[in-house]
């Protein structure tokens, strides 16, 4: 039986250069496996915690004083191993060893299980049906705000949504339509400073309808050039927008019912193809209102609403609430907890959407889970290292499946 032989943990630094974790785990047979953790920004109030109470420093010396002594030995099953985290924090919500030593343990894990039995990673944790030759459609992120990006919109993510069999294809779609974004902004300010955001998105002094025509004319532009079918979307974190009951933009303020009608007119009028956390994270019935209104053109897909947690993806079905939920591991704590959650959707018609942190790690382990549970997308931005690492890793796996 392989054992876990050897478990460390240390911290490193995301894209944003605040302090994580990574682990490195050595089974019984040789194997070994390293992964770390990326962090959110605009978190949901029901996802994990992602530290202890004093950061990742913290959660490295309590891994090494309490959790590495009860992980040492085990047998070296992810199921096991991501047992044996959650018994030892001892609470849902990880706080006590912090859900990013959680998510980093189990991902080494799983990629030492997958090294051991010389398979790559989608295919040990591959679901049931699942062939890898169907590949994500490319979620990318080409206009930041809100949160992200200061100075720029208040909704938080402008997404480019680039569907086609071969992921070179769709990938190639959403990095022209980044570019494209980049061009119209610049033209319409020359001489007005242009960045970019946590994930790499344009950052500019725009409006949040202004923003909406720029990314249709580049979709418009990139579909044209390319034949590619790449069309537009938006993530609202409507959390971050939620202010004393009402969605608070710049230029007006919407009780639920209002939101509802305006992002139902967005998607009408500029033909929005996904609509992320468009409402609250409690707001179930809200978000059925508009999937009722737009989910036969539009997924509507829970972030915050679900937090990767099966029980809140049980109530959002009861409700009809959305067509897809997002998909992020350091969420839910664990792989298997995260499997889970992938398990549900699947079996239940909803579509899944596999997502990245705003603060990132440049592992390419995100392109293997988004392959091996069969994700409708792979959310992982565009730009910056730690982007295209998920996007290079896909390209390999979309070679050895086409060929050249």
């Amino acid at each position: 039986m392989t054992r876990l032989a050897g478990v460390d943990l240390a911290v490193v630094y995301d894209s944003r250069g605040e302090a994580t974790v990574e682990a490195t785990v050595l089974l019984s047979t040789g194997a070994q496996g390293r992964a770390a953790a990326p962090s959110g920004r605009s978190a949901g109030s029901h996802e994990v915690r992602a530290f202890p109470e004093g950061g990742a420093e913290v959660a490295v010396r309590i891994f090494r004083d309490r959790l590495r002594p009860k992980l040492l030995g085990l047998d070296a099953s992810l199921a096991t191993v991501d047992q044996a985290l959650v018994d030892a924090d001892g609470r849902p919500d990880l706080a006590n060893v912090g859900g990013n030593t959680a998510t980093a343990i189990s991902v080494a894990t799983a990629i030492a299980l997958a090294e051991e039995a010389h398979r790559p990673l989608w295919r040990q944790l591959a679901r049931p049906g699942v062939d890898g030759t169907v590949f994500p459609t490319i979620v990318g992120n080409c206009l930041n705000g809100g949160r992200h990006a200061i100075g720029g919109p208040d909704i938080q993510e402008y997404l480019a949504i680039a569907r086609d069999p071969r992921p070179e294809r769709s990938i190639r779609a959403a990095l022209r339509v980044h570019a494209l974004v980049g061009a119209a902004l610049h033209r319409r300010a020359p001489h007005a400073a242009l960045g970019r955001g946590d994930e790499g998105g344009w950052v500019a002094a725009i409006g949040n309808v202004d923003a909406f025509e720029v990314l249709r004319a580049a979709c418009e532009q990139a579909r044209e050039e390319l034949e590619i079918d790449v069309r537009p979307g938006v993530d609202f974190a409507a959390n971050e927008l939620l202010k004393d009951g009402r969605y608070r933009y710049r230029e007006q303020s919407l009780d639920a019912a209002g939101q509802v009608r305006f992002v139902a007119e967005l998607v009408d009028r500029f033909g929005l193809s996904f609509v992320e956390d468009p409402l609250a994270e409690e707001a179930f019935d809200d978000f059925a209102d508009l999937t009722k209104a737009v989910g036969g053109k539009a997924l509507v897909v829970g972030d915050d609403v679900y937090a990767t947690d099966a029980r809140r993806v049980r109530h959002g079905l009861e409700r009809r609430s959305t067509n897809a939920v997002l998909i992020k591991v350091n969420q839910a704590g664990t792989l298997s907890r995260t499997l889970e959650t992938v398990d549900l959707c699947r079996s239940n018609g909803l579509a899944t959407v596999t997502s990245h942190r705003s603060g990132e790690v440049p592992d390419a382990w995100l392109a293997h889970v988004a392959l091996a549970t069969g994700a409708w997308g792979l959310k992982c931005g565009v730009l910056g290292g730690e982007r295209v690492a998920k996007l290079n890793e896909l390209l390999r796996l979309g070679r050895a499946t086409f060929g050249a």
